[in-house]
């Protein structure tokens, strides 16, 4: 979303821009089979068809990768059909997966678009409306002539594209423009079919506008929208085609469009106004967060039984009790994911200690708890997002009069991103709740007494000697305050502009803007939980001969163990951890039970 976290040797900063494909990192040498047989134990072979270059495609060289993507079918294009009513999640997360889309209007749209059209050009010889034929913000009560409505248009687009900063991901940019349209489907902003079939054309095409992030306020999306704006209509407004960035100006005839398109009197402001953008920039964060959330409940599967955990604390019974509906789903896929380990049994604590468990920590037993609450804001969000997507989000509305005939403008604030923006910041608090307790189980492995056992600082043998994980853990203790800072809510820190006119902003773009950012944090904290969970199994595994791991969590050990070779002596911890962040962003450690999309299966 936002520029991403680099470490160290760059390769993360390299594999981070959403929607761009990108080859697998390659397999460490260290995964050759006569590395350290000690640890790598039967319980996890490290798959041989991935060991031999010609057919494993990590092991090709760049060329070669780049050749068979692009011998890669393209995938079917979402064939969409707006009619302002039935936009679902689904496909704003096929389009945010980088899939083509072919999108175009319904008839009954058009035709109800035509009808308000008509009615509001009728309804301007009564009535003086704000962005017709009045001026706009602190302007306002400047009136403007039939003459100089067309100009006005062109004018709010160029006075509005004030924003800078990197720009919105390219499948943001699609999704954007995609809402914009699918809302103006719905007939109430009075402007005709062949606008938002212009920002569908664009989307067809593959020109996507450059819309920088920063600019908006959460009320409407005036600086990204207006870019978009300008784009649409043929001015020098930047766009990328086909991996190429220039003026649309010359770009859109490149891609068969007509490059000029005219907007009529009080078709900008639609474009500018409304929350499209917000809609469209959250929408990737609850995609990108839901498949956290999965990796998540996998790496605290992993991690239970590398301490050989009780399950006592997954016991449906006690969320029974709860009445929390998240929790209890949590709770049964955790039970699902460890469901015949023998390592969490009586007989695998043994294994290390004689003594009974009696409980394992709070952070354990309250895992499904936490985790809980991060699921139940997702679903808050998502019912949100699919209100938004297809409602009227512009000011002026028009509607059919209630009282006689013709139509009416009508002011008000559909505009405002409030919700959106508090959603975005409680969903911020819940990701970062769940690092603080990715953090903190990682931290009770580097500990004999709080790992049961595990040995110190998860070092090979001899210990001392070796260091072992300590300072992988401290990336994930580095990033907790950042993700702390960037949590406090941003919606309750308004202030006032433009002389006034607009007194309350919700600030609502800059909370969706830290929400990637600690999503981008919660990727690099996971990526050390997966690291160090792994790491404890395989120092350990030669006592637990005899008891078998859990399908689905000895499953992620083999993934994971693919790219990253368990540490015996000391060796350079950056590319290990680059290649977990890659895994975890990648949405390659999802358990089994859950599709590729992220959504529990």
């Amino acid at each position: 979303m936002t520029r991403r976290i680099a470490t160290a040797l760059g390769l993360v900063a390299a594999l981070c821009v959403p929607g761009q494909a990108v080859a697998e990192p390659p397999p460490p040498p260290a995964l050759r089979p006569a590395s350290n047989p000690a640890l790598q134990p039967a319980l996890h072979p490290a798959p041989q068809t991935a060991l031999r270059p010609a057919s494993h495609p990590t092991l090709q060289t760049a060329p070669q990768q780049a050749s068979q993507l692009a011998l890669q079918p393209t995938p079917r294009p979402l064939d969409l059909v707006l009619d302002g009513g039935s936009f679902t999640l689904q496909d704003a997360f096929a389009i945010l997966d980088g899939r083509p889309v072919s999108a175009r209007l319904a008839p009954s749209a058009r035709t109800a678009m035509a009808r308000t059209r008509a009615g509001a050009l009728a309804a301007l010889d009564d009535q003086r409306v704000y962005g017709w034929n009045q001026a706009l913000g602190p302007l306002k009560d400047r009136p403007l002539t039939t003459e100089q409505q067309e100009r006005f248009q062109r004018n709010i687009l160029r006075s509005h594209a004030a924003g800078v900063g990197e720009p919105l991901p390219d499948d943001v940019v699609r999704l954007a423009l995609v809402l914009k349209a699918n809302q103006l489907a719905r007939g109430h902003a009075g402007v005709r079919p062949e606008v938002p079939q212009r920002l569908l054309d664009l989307v067809n095409a593959g020109v996507v506008p450059r819309m920088p992030q920063i600019g908006s306020l959460g009320t409407g999306d005036l600086q990204p929208q207006a870019a978009a704006g300008l784009a649409a209509i043929g001015e020098d407004a930047p766009v990328r085609y086909r991996g190429q960035e220039g003026p649309a100006s010359e770009l859109l005839p490149r891609a068969g469009l007509p490059r000029d398109f005219t907007l009529q009197a009080g078709e900008a402001l639609p474009i500018v106004s409304g929350s499209t953008v917000l809609a469209a920039t959250l929408a990737h964060a609850v995609h990108r967060a839901t498949a956290l959330a999965d990796q998540a409940e996998g790496a605290f599967a992993l991690f239970m039984e590398a301490t050989r955990a009780e399950r006592g604390a997954l016991d449906a019974r006690t969320h029974a009790e709860r009445h929390i509906p998240e929790e209890s789903a949590v709770a049964a896929r955790l039970r699902a994911m460890v469901a015949g380990s023998r390592w969490m049994t009586a007989e695998g604590r043994r294994r290390l200690s004689p003594e009974p468990r009696v409980q394992d920590a709070v952070s354990v037993r309250a895992a499904p708890h936490v985790l809980a609450g991060l699921r139940h804001t997702l679903a808050d969000a998502r019912r949100a997002l699919t209100r938004e997507a297809n409602s009227s989000t512009f000011n002026p509305l028009v509607f059919r009069r209630e009282r006689g005939p013709g139509y009416e403008f009508v002011m008000g604030g559909n505009w405002d991103g409030s919700v959106m923006g508090h959603l975005a910041d409680t969903l911020n608090a819940e990701i970062t709740d769940v690092a603080v307790l990715s953090q903190e189980l990682s931290a009770r492995l580097l500990s004999p007494r709080w790992s049961y056992g595990l040995p110190a600082n998860l070092a090979g043998p001899p210990v001392g000697l070796n260091s072992g994980l300590v300072q992988v853990q401290t990336v994930a203790a580095a990033l907790i305050p950042e993700m702390q800072a960037r949590a406090t809510p941003a919606g309750t820190l308004s202030r006032p502009v433009k002389d006034g006119q607009e007194d309350h902003n919700p600030m609502a773009m800059a909370s969706a803007r830290h929400l990637h950012e600690n999503l981008d944090r919660l990727e690099i904290v996971l990526a050390v939980q997966y690291l160090m969970s792994a790491q404890g199994i395989d120092l350990i595994a030669d006592r637990m001969t005899g008891l078998p791991l859990a399908t689905t969590t000895s499953g992620l050990l083999t993934e994971l163990r693919r790219y990253v070779a368990p540490l015996a002596d000391d060796r350079y911890q950056t590319p290990d951890l680059e290649r977990a962040i890659w895994l975890v962003r990648n949405r390659r450690l999802l358990p089994s039970g859950f599709r590729r999309s992220g959504t529990p299966g």
